[in-house]
């Protein structure tokens, strides 16, 4: 395989994990506010122990909804992906851990894979098929660590 290749490949990768998981955070944010509404959410915080829970149910409600949005995108990647990443943190936690790894039994897999998918994207940027590689692109930018 060519260095060309191996670099189109990774590229297309981190895009495809960016844009899934964004997905996955849309389709659970908008959950929480269609389905089970934001004062339901803040209720179940209520129930979990979760720390100002009257803040955390509508900002968890909404970063998932618009944050994977965001992540969909490639805008404002890095710091986004770093509040998925405490997101499924306080989920595993506060949720998920007591009720081991399986998902049927509200185990936690799914934040466990969707926490390290997040710090992946985190970590590696969002690739250059996003909008911030397009508006923070350039090495010389003092925002280039957005891209």
């Amino acid at each position: 395989m060519s260095e060309s290749t191996r670099i189109q490949l990774q590229h297309l990768g981190i895009t495809a994990l960016r844009v899934i998981a964004g997905l996955i955070f849309v389709a659970y944010g908008w959950q929480k506010i269609s389905q089970n509404t934001v004062a339901g959410v803040t209720g179940y915080f209520t129930q979990l122990g979760v720390p100002l829970p009257e803040l955390f149910g509508p900002f968890i409600s909404y970063l998932e909804l618009l944050g994977g949005i965001a992540l969909i995108l490639g805008v404002l990647t890095r710091p986004i992906a770093l509040l998925f990443v405490a997101d499924m943190a306080g989920a595993l936690v506060f949720a998920h851990l007591p009720s081991g790894i399986y998902v049927e039994q509200g185990g936690f897999s799914q934040v466990l894979i969707l926490g390290t998918a997040a710090l992946a994207i985190a970590l590696i940027g969002p690739g250059p098929y996003s909008v911030d590689r397009y508006l923070f692109g350039r090495k010389e930018s003092k925002v280039a660590v957005l891209a």
